[in-house]
């Protein structure tokens, strides 16, 4: 019997010392864990406290500031000029203002922003110089007249001004929102962890407890380096022999679970590549600069020959055109939606175009409720005018049409310019179909179309030189956007 306790006496000390060791390893590293946790925690709370703060004085500033120093300046305008006319300028207004700026800047974590806040601060110093010259201007006529150009009216500073802290509010909202997300899904983890931290340290303290047979150390052990394989990565299935059913059961649910992980993790990351190429890419084809620098070029044109109308459909036409392009950073809209603002673009290019270009757009009502993805009709009335009717002579003619096939929805843009002859209408769907760069924009719709309706949607081509182009969009007239995107 003494000869028995001699033997197994060491082992029964080392798979307790064992144990020992490795609920101090847990101790110390879920104490790790739990104040990394909780510095990332705070570190993100700070981030959004500040944004938080950002968020209200600018509230505070834009509430405020336009019609303070509009008032304030009309009362001065109505005034007689006298020598002192220049020192009762309401200066000390426009100090803190741009102190309330420089504080914005240096707390605001977001480029777009800090750029808005130095394009204020450049708007104050012009500010300070047009309220200079209203108070040395002797008549009241040409003071009223530079108050309402400069300062207060809608070309004036305050208005840009205060459609610039619009802006900034936004981008805080939206970085607030971002970040409360972001507090939402450690306070997940955090949680998880900590309940995974508790059933872990209590199966270890039971199993201390008693005195562990060999039959169950070894299919344990065995368990543990197959979940040391699956912390790393490797979720390839490998049978542990065991006798005993709990443990047998944990086994086929591991390599179930690594099964199933695989498969989503697959998924996920092309779904993920997929649609983050595609967002990418929208994101640069929303804006084109070239087409804001020539209406903007127009607009001058317009203003100088005094076509105020004109200058006032432009600017709106404009002003819906890249309201409904980027559209809070929503990707599904409504076809409403789309057709208004491929009006918008369509209204302004027949300005810049009056000679060579006419439109038509015949959507029935019935199917203006229908959801789509965004911009995939303005990329398509692009190449038409560019690629079709600005390569003929003459006046040239632009028709968006929508039809109901089956359960789909049919959209086709048609041109009458140069079109294409057989060879170059090949080249353009191998383009648009194998997802090779076409230059014309015709890959990213039709990806996008694509990524959210299936593939059965998507973009087809019919031309004929020198007759013109027609380009069709096949949408579901039913699509389900839910997890997907949000539709307005």
């Amino acid at each position: 019997m003494s000869l028995q306790s001699s033997l197994f006496a060491p082992k029964r000390k080392s798979v307790e010392k064992q144990i020992h060791k490795l609920l101090i390893a847990v101790a110390v590293m879920t104490g790790m864990i739990i104040i990394a946790l909780v510095v990332m925690m705070l570190s993100i709370n700070n981030q959004y406290t500040n944004v938080l703060q950002n968020a209200n004085t600018a509230a505070d500033f834009n509430s405020e500031f336009k019609s303070t120093l509009d008032s304030q300046m009309y009362n001065h305008v109505i005034k007689p000029r006298t020598e002192k006319s220049v020192e009762e300028l309401p200066m000390e207004e426009l100090d803190n203002a741009e102190a309330v700026l420089m504080r914005l800047e240096s707390s605001t974590t977001l480029k777009d922003n800090r750029w808005r806040i130095q394009s204020m601060l450049e708007m104050f110093t012009n500010l300070r110089k047009y309220m200079i010259e209203i108070a040395r201007e002797e008549s009241y006529d040409i003071r009223m007249e530079l108050l309402e150009r400069n300062i207060r009216g809608e070309t004036g500073l305050t208005e840009l001004i205060e459609t610039y802290m619009h802006e900034f509010i936004d981008d805080e909202v939206r970085e607030m929102a971002r970040l409360r997300k972001v507090i939402s899904r450690q306070t997940v983890v955090v949680v998880a962890c900590v309940a995974a931290g508790a059933v872990f340290l209590s199966i270890m303290l039971i199993l201390s407890s008693i005195r562990i047979s060999r039959s169950i150390t070894e299919p344990i052990s065995a368990l543990s380096q197959k979940a040391r394989k699956f912390g790393s990565g490797n979720f390839s299935p490998s049978h542990i022999e065991t006798d005993i059913i709990e443990l047998e059961t944990l086994n086929d649910g591991f390599d179930d679970m690594a099964g199933k992980i695989n498969s989503l993790m697959d998924k996920q990351m092309e779904d993920e590549r997929s649609l983050h190429k595609a967002e990418l890419e929208l994101l640069q084809a929303q804006i084109n600069p070239h087409f804001l620098y020539n209406t903007l070029d127009s607009i001058a044109i317009l203003a100088e020959s005094e076509r105020s109308e004109d200058v006032v459909n432009m600017v709106t036409n404009l002003s819906t055109f890249f309201r409904s392009s980027l559209n809070r950073g929503k990707d599904i809209i409504s076809l409403r939606a789309e057709c208004a603002q491929v009006r918008s673009y369509l209204e302004i290019q027949s300005v810049r175009y009056s000679d060579i270009l006419e439109y038509e757009i015949h959507i029935p009502e019935m199917f203006m409720d229908v959801t789509v993805p965004k911009l995939i009709l303005q990329p398509l009335v692009e190449n038409a005018l560019y690629h079709g009717i600005k390569n003929r002579r003459g006046m040239g003619k632009i028709t968006i049409t929508a039809e109901e096939r089956g359960d789909d929805l049919l959209l086709r843009v048609q041109d009458n310019g140069a079109g294409m002859d057989e060879e170059q209408v090949n080249a353009l769907k191998s383009g648009v179909y194998e997802d090779r760069h076409t230059g014309l924009g015709l890959v990213n719709v039709h990806k996008r179309i694509r990524l959210y309706c299936g593939e059965k949607y998507g973009l087809s081509f019919e031309s004929e030189k020198a007759i013109g182009t027609t380009v069709s969009v096949l949408l579901p007239m039913h699509q389900d956007f839910v997890g997907k995107e949000e539709t307005v």
